[in-house]
């Protein structure tokens, strides 16, 4: 990681300029899904990003949950959101869309 000293007269100290934990460049023009904290999830195509993880999906599609049970999302019920900015301190999880599919929880017992 790169130092770099911000400002004038820190008495000694330097502030270290945030970097980005991810690299999410790869991923730029590229379908992605989100969780957020609080269970919603959408998925859109990125066109930016910064190092606190704000994103900008573009063509963003709610994934809405089942009314009778709230922790299982309905993959036919969608609500389209346009251009949205995601905030990084909201995010639970980023994945590529391409590849993503659902498996049974094997923790269950039915």
């Amino acid at each position: 990681m790169a130092d770099k000293k911000v400002g004038g007269n820190n008495d000694g100290k330097e502030k270290r300029r945030k970097e980005s934990i991810l690299d999410l460049s790869k991923y730029l023009e590229k379908q992605i899904r989100v969780k957020f904290a609080g269970g919603r999830e959408a998925s859109g195509i990125l066109k930016g990003y910064d190092a606190l993880l704000n994103l900008v999906l573009d063509n963003t599609v709610e994934y809405l949950r089942d009314s009778d049970e709230p922790y299982k999302l309905t993959e036919d019920s969608t609500r389209s959101l346009g251009l949205v900015v995601c905030r990084g301190t909201a995010l639970v999880l980023i994945c590529p869309a391409d590849g993503v599919e659902s498996i049974a929880n094997p923790f269950i017992t039915q």
